[in-house]
């Protein structure tokens, strides 16, 4: 997929702290993309230049082929961490200027606004004032008024805070839904759960810099590094033996219930996989042959350590 969203090389300083570093990464259109990294990373400013909030000291930023204007803002929705719903204005008033803002005419506002009231069965909000709404339900106000004018780009910075489990569940619907529509999502969080159930890909910032960019699943199989938990019976001859040396056990072997032994071992490569398992198949009772890949938090934890 083309990128509809390149950083080149951005830098950014604030009164002697870098904040961002020479950081390149690229969005496939149609994605949904994390961007993740510690708190003070630099996420807040890499999204604020994409947003023309801010203006990078280097670097450019290229918006659906061309160099990213000001006009661009009008095919941008962006749902910051620190919500600006203004507390004492009607849910609907509020809507409606944030859609007006975006440019749509009144008329078309106000339809797209009570289609996506109805969606999120919240009609009778309509006439409530913002004061009177949960931090929940006031989120899926902000989430409305970031999506109604159907941007190409959409920034989403922890958008399931406040939410119970079944809102969140229903937002991560709408944003696939989005998605799956033709809009492309960046998604800033430190919910690394969330991360490998809709991501298509990530960047990590950690200190400024780009540490890590790719597919979800090839950053967690990569990370993997060829580790297998096994698990087997009637081993005729040691384990160390029968590995041969194209594999070597990490830790020791474990009983289990039902007279099964587990064991983790490393293959030292792919072409090793096939012949390490036939050879525990002409050694013992082979029940099952599992590849460890680890989740995005500990890759995230391990990435920013250093160790990865």
């Amino acid at each position: 997929m083309n990128p509809i969203l390149k950083i080149e090389h951005v830098s950014k300083t604030y009164t002697g702290h870098k904040a961002l570093d020479d950081v390149s990464l690229e969005i496939p259109q149609g994605s949904i993309y994390g961007l993740l990294g510690p708190n003070g990373a630099g996420k807040t400013t890499l999204i604020r230049v994409v947003n023309r909030i801010t203006i990078p000291d280097s670097g450019r930023v290229v918006f659906d082929g061309r160099d990213i204007s000001i006009d661009d803002i009008f095919h941008i929705g962006y749902m910051p961490e620190e919500r600006g719903l203004y507390k004492k204005m009607r849910v609907g008033d509020q809507a409606m200027f944030f859609a007006r803002l975006k440019g749509l005419d009144w008329l078309e506002a106000e339809k797209r606004l009570h289609q996506w009231f109805d969606r999120l069965e919240i009609s009778d909000w309509w006439n409530k004032k913002i004061d009177d709404l949960s931090k929940g339900m006031a989120q899926k106000i902000q989430f409305i008024c970031t999506v109604v004018h159907e941007p190409k780009l959409l920034i989403f910075d922890e958008p399931f805070s406040g939410f119970d489990p079944i809102n969140a569940d229903l937002l991560k619907r709408e944003i696939l839904r989005l998605r799956d529509n033709g809009a492309t999502v960046i998604f800033s969080t430190h919910n690394m759960e969330s991360v490998e159930e809709i991501c298509d890909d990530i960047t990590l910032i950690n200190k400024s810099r780009n540490i890590l960019s790719g597919s979800v699943d090839e950053i967690r199989r990569k990370a993997g590094g060829n580790t297998f938990q096994i698990l087997f019976d009637n081993m005729e001859r040691p384990i160390a033996d029968i590995l041969e040396g194209k594999a070597e056990c990490i830790g020791e072997s474990e009983g289990i219930i039902g007279g099964y032994t587990q064991q983790k071992i490393h293959i030292s490569s792919d072409e090793d996989i096939h012949h390490v398992i036939a050879a525990l198949n002409d050694n013992c009772r082979l029940r099952s042959f599992q590849e460890i890949i680890p989740g995005m938090n500990d890759i995230f934890i391990r990435a920013v350590n250093g160790t990865l």
